[in-house]
């Protein structure tokens, strides 16, 4: 595994089978555990991702909130077997070992995104982060066709985001409108493995990789949102959002990580309640005009090292739905606390997000499906999150 896979993920991404959607530059443990639904919700300074007009929702007892370290790992189910059962692998046996994980998804991320936001008595709220992210996905193959032994889609990224939000009070509600900016750069990879090329740079696939399949790209997002809070039934602050995200110069082509630009709507309520915070419900419809791509393997390529064309993902329509529910337990000076649960990719997902003064601490679950709506590849992820922040 050393000799094998390690090297692969020092690179950045790779991504299963011969195909990979990209909905959100980043993915917040703390929203993906309550179903990924955040148009209409934010409070965090993530809501630059989802839809910046939610950085208005930071708290204004925060005041000015810094996430100095905001650290995700996140790792597909059974992974780790099959990282132990390629370390264990004498190299004469690792083809097989390799076969004997047909089929199957693996997925392995490593993010980091540091903020600073302000949203004290003002009608304005600010954000500043820096995004560092690594991807590896892995899909194996029985036999060593079109896909290759093991297809590897990959990538390192990251860059500064900015956003701002501000607030509007009309005769029929408070509207809320925000904008962000994106800068990111990433170093791709996408690759069918075939047997020979595994077995003969088995000792350094990382370099051969880079060699012969390294594509750099960098590109500009401009997103733009709002949050409409209606006049009625004023105790569950209903809210309906809107975001347009990534336009400008995300789509970097033919290769993995590109990110197209999505319309995407949602709703909320949030409500007081006895003995604990409060409680948060929102449900999304995501992509809207049916913008995303799926990335596929060429079945007579012109070009060895160009494989991958996109193609419209056309997925079902329940496949874009997010749902959740946030509980938040306490919220003072000392502790923070909050439980969640949802609908993602129609699967359940289940969060908790815990801070005690500065150390945060998080963790979720949920199911990625890649592909298209008649081939689905489905993979459960889990997540933990390890903060420093005030």
């Amino acid at each position: 595994m050393k000799k094998y896979i390690l090297p692969l993920a020092a690179l950045g991404t790779l991504a299963y089978a011969d195909m990979s959607v990209q909905e959100f530059v980043y993915k917040d443990p703390r929203i993906m555990g309550a179903g990924g639904a955040n148009t209409a919700i934010g409070g965090y300074s993530t809501a630059v991702f989802y839809n910046p007009a939610g950085l208005i929702n930071i708290k204004k007892s925060h005041g000015v909130e810094i996430e100095l370290l905001g650290l995700s790992v996140t790792g597909s189910k059974k992974i780790q077997d099959f990282i132990e059962d390629v370390d264990n692998s004498e190299e004469e046996d690792i083809v097989d070992t390799i076969k004997k994980y047909s089929g199957k998804t693996f997925n392995a991320n490593v993010s980091n995104y540091t903020s600073a936001s302000y949203h004290g008595d003002t009608t304005y709220a600010f954000s500043i982060g820096i995004l560092g992210s690594t991807d590896i996905n892995m899909i194996p193959h029985a036999n060593d066709g079109i896909n290759g032994l093991l297809e590897v889609h990959g990538r390192a990224y990251g860059g500064l985001v900015l956003g701002i939000a501000k607030q509007f009070e009309t005769p029929y509600g408070e509207l809320v409108v925000g904008v962000s900016g994106k800068y990111i750069s990433q170093k791709s990879y996408d690759a069918a493995l075939t047997e020979p090329e595994i077995v003969l740079n088995k000792d350094d696939l990382a370099t051969y990789l880079q060699d012969n399949y390294e594509k750099t790209n960098s590109g500009v997002g401009v997103d733009v949102g709002v949050l409409y809070k209606l006049p009625v039934a004023k105790e569950w602050q209903p809210t309906i959002g809107l975001s347009v995200l990534n336009a400008g110069s995300l789509n970097y082509g033919d290769v993995y990580g590109s990110v197209p630009m999505t319309v995407n709507a949602g709703i909320s309520v949030t409500k007081e309640v006895p003995y604990l915070n409060r409680i948060i419900v929102g449900v999304d419809y995501v992509d809207i005009l049916g913008a995303k791509q799926a990335l596929v393997r060429h079945v007579n390529p012109t070009d060895y090292y160009d494989q991958y064309k996109t193609i419209d993902a056309n997925e079902d329509f329940t496949n874009n739905i997010r749902a959740g529910l946030t509980i938040d337990m306490f919220d003072n000076m000392w502790v923070m606390g909050s439980l969640s649960a949802g609908w993602y990719q129609e699967a359940y997902t289940a969060g908790i997000d815990l801070q005690l003064t500065i150390l945060k601490i998080q963790a979720a679950t949920y199911r990625e499906n890649v592909g298209t709506a008649d081939n689905i590849i489905e993979d459960r992820r889990y997540v933990v999150g390890l903060g420093i922040g005030w």
